[in-house]
């Protein structure tokens, strides 16, 4: 037991510092980390997606409440917005995770090799969309939070790598779009939490230390370190060449949907 919290401590370590130092959602790193941490502690392959996704989104509700505040104490919060798309990400988030929870895993393992493909191919080419319009009413908003957290509560991530650009779209000033999408953050963890935990109740042999689709022990270790540490990779980002980190890190997101899809095919 203290060797596996130990193990999850230090991926919620990893996945902090990244976080904080590239500017990328906690859950785009933690998701392919419990992809690879889980088979070694005997859990069955047939799950080990569920609770990748749903013990990512966990954490994240954790963190997201520290990276919301500071973002709050430099006025980069913007709550209009936060008000607005909350219904929509409540929705979406819930039933995406309902739904993700009964979903056969390959269709799931596809769906986030797509995203892991989409994201690093984003960050190697620095593309930002222009913005073309204002923000929309509580209707539009409300609704694009319905997609952000359909997709989120998928592939097991805060929002940040869809709603920062759709707010910077809308003429959200990038700085004001990340810090906006930190507090978003936290309505799609708690609802993707939520949800993974009710579809997961009733799942045959799920492990000791699991809640639903929530593996506890992983949970602690990575909400606890990587609350120390992102702190610690944002001030790294000041000294550090992140622009050539960024790429290496996408690099690295390639890789490894690219051993996830030859990981299915070979099966």
């Amino acid at each position: 037991m203290i060797t596996s919290l130990l193990v999850y401590l230090c991926c919620g370590a990893v996945a902090g510092i990244l976080a904080g130092l590239l500017g990328v959602g906690g859950g785009i790193v933690i998701v392919p980390m419990l992809l690879a941490i889980f088979p070694t502690q005997g859990i069955p392959d047939a799950l080990c997606q569920h609770l990748a996704l749903g013990t990512s989104l966990a954490s994240i509700v954790i963190t997201s409440i520290s990276s919301s505040r500071a973002h709050h104490k430099r006025g980069a919060v913007h709550w209009d917005i936060v008000k607005n798309i909350t219904p929509g990400i409540l929705i979406g988030t819930f039933a995406g995770s309902l739904i993700a929870a009964h979903m056969p895993i390959l269709f799931l393992k596809l769906f986030f090799i797509c995203f892991l493909f989409v994201v690093a191919v984003k960050m190697i080419a620095r593309y930002q969309p222009k913005a073309s319009r204002n923000m929309p009413g509580f209707i539009g908003t409300s609704s694009a939070g319905g997609i952000i957290g359909l997709v989120s509560s998928f592939v097991g991530i805060g929002g940040g790598t869809l709603s920062v650009p759709f707010m910077t779209f809308c003429n959200v000033p990038m700085h004001e779009a990340v810090g906006t999408s930190a507090a978003i953050g936290f309505p799609i963890a708690l609802a993707g939490t939520l949800g993974y935990i009710i579809g997961g109740m009733n799942t045959p042999d799920l492990p000791p230390g699991t809640f639903g689709y929530i593996h506890i022990w992983a949970l602690v270790g990575l909400a606890t370190a990587s609350f120390c540490t992102a702190p610690l990779g944002a001030r790294l980002s000041h000294s550090l060449p992140t622009a050539r980190l960024k790429l290496f890190f996408a690099i690295f997101l390639l890789f490894v949907a690219a051993k996830m899809l030859y990981n299915i095919i070979s099966a």
